[in-house]
């Protein structure tokens, strides 16, 4: 009757110690994920990449004459009537990741296997400026020389150009990459070899979802 007794706490006493190791572990676990995601807080609002683009706009258009001469239509370049101009304009891109928007659901673990989601990328443009002083125009004498309306218009269109083919840049990988850089480091002081620490993206984005990650800065912002 004792050596039953005996047996059952020992085995009663061999299950809570197990529970309590499991139990520990898993708290040590959720405890290093917190100070991990407490610690890529931190970084905050990382700009990884910054491109400068320089774009020359060219403009051309022709004075013509439209009307009616004897009953039948006339549409005829007028000599002498075309204008150009070529814009050089100055943009700058900077791609970052804004941390303070990172939790524990961007961290995917599995044993000494750690995969970080990073949150999605973003794109500033900080900087849109033309050129004044290398404008170069052509302008004949029968037209008015190119208005400042006008001038914006074609900045503005030009600056379009650039953000519809941003995709093509590599601004997104360049930012991916650079986030792994400062994040493998800060990881691996938790334990987790770098052999073991993959960086991601939620997706792979294609050109419409990079266009709605564009934000515009104004200047002396």
């Amino acid at each position: 009757m004792n050596l039953v007794r005996l047996s059952f706490l020992f085995t009663a006493f061999a299950l809570i110690s197990c529970g309590k190791g499991e139990s520990e572990q898993k708290k040590n676990t959720t405890d290093t994920l917190a100070i991990l995601v407490t610690k890529v807080q931190d970084c905050s609002r990382l700009y990884t990449s910054e491109y400068h683009i320089h774009k020359i706009i060219t403009h051309q258009d022709q004075l013509k004459l439209k009307g009616t001469f004897f009953g039948k239509d006339f549409d005829a370049d007028i000599p002498f009537g075309e204008r150009n101009i070529a814009i050089p304009m100055d943009v700058i891109l900077k791609g970052y990741i804004d941390f303070g928007k990172f939790t524990v659901n961007h961290v995917k673990r599995e044993g000494n296997n750690i995969e970080i989601i990073l949150p999605d990328p973003q794109v500033v443009l900080t900087s849109s400026m033309i050129d004044h002083d290398r404008v170069v125009e052509s302008v004949p004498f029968l037209r008015s020389d190119f208005s400042d309306k006008e001038l914006s218009a074609y900045e503005k269109q030009g600056r379009e150009a650039i953000l519809q083919n941003i995709s093509r840049l590599g601004i997104i990988e360049k930012t991916k990459e650079s986030a792994a850089k400062l994040l493998i480091p800060l990881i691996a002081q938790s334990g987790f070899p770098e052999e073991n620490i993959t960086i991601s993206f939620r997706k792979d984005f294609n050109e419409r979802d990079v266009s709605k990650m564009i934000e515009f800065k104004h200047p002396g912002k």
